[in-house]
């Protein structure tokens, strides 16, 4: 089993352990996210000494207002399985739209260049986020999906669809319909550790370990085998960021 979107260095309990954890409830790929620029050093020696974890690297939206731009041409040198998180950010308005643009676009370009996935953050800002991703050329993945009017695009335009333990909420049937029409292999699973508690779990730090529940989650809404399910989001995920 993989998370795909996990921030194992915010979390309040050292990295390894959260591994350890994750490993012990069945899940041994982890997809690390540096989202800042300070922490891209850190979360690639992690990665590289850590069997079966492996880095993604961006500058989040919500630092859009003080980011240099140009910091990304790091990323050539610190080889990520893919670009982000990135995307817009209008629910928080912690950066200048204006900003946020200009250093999406900037990480859509670098991806292209690359020829790395793309992880898209969205919030109350699908129309801008739609219009971007209309001339990119390479894979896009709607992490933590939570924007039903990105399905219809996600659909036509073959992106890959990651759901977080809001899933599992008991208030979130438009997320699980959005599941039951992902197609199956455009579909993935992550916890965005530590944020977004899936049910059993809520009110506590999120951590890799918990992926599971999504997964079950994603295979009752689909009325699939779990098993089934979980090898099938292995598949994807090798697919979309070029895993070994």
């Amino acid at each position: 089993m993989i998370d795909t979107h996990a921030h194992l260095h915010a979390c309040a309990d050292p990295a390894e352990e959260l591994v350890g954890r994750a490993r012990e409830a069945g899940v041994d790929r982890i997809l690390e996210v540096g989202a800042w620029p300070e922490s891209w050093t850190q979360v690639v020696s992690f990665c590289a000494a850590e069997d079966g974890v492996f880095p993604i690297l961006g500058i989040h939206p919500h630092r859009a207002g003080e980011a240099d731009p140009t910091r990304l041409e790091d990323l050539r040198d610190l080889d990520p399985v893919a670009v982000g998180e990135t995307g817009l950010d209008y629910y928080r308005d912690y950066a200048p739209h204006d900003a946020q643009r200009q250093l999406f676009q900037a990480h859509l370009a670098l991806a292209e260049e690359l020829a790395r996935p793309v992880v898209i953050h969205c919030r109350a800002a699908e129309e801008d986020v739609t219009r971007a991703l209309v001339d990119f050329d390479g894979t896009v993945v709607l992490h933590c999906f939570s924007s039903p009017s990105l399905l219809q695009p996600a659909l036509d335009r073959g992106y890959y669809v990651s759901f977080a333990g809001n899933v599992t909420y008991p208030n979130a049937d438009e997320l699980r319909a959005a599941a039951r029409v992902i197609p199956p292999d455009r579909l993935l699973a992550e916890t965005d550790s530590p944020y977004l508690a899936p049910q059993p779990r809520r009110g506590r730090p999120n951590e890799p370990a918990n992926v599971t529940f999504t997964v079950a989650a994603l295979a009752e809404a689909r009325e699939e085998d779990a098993d089934e399910l979980s090898a099938q989001l292995d598949r994807n995920a090798t697919a979309a960021f070029s895993l070994p």
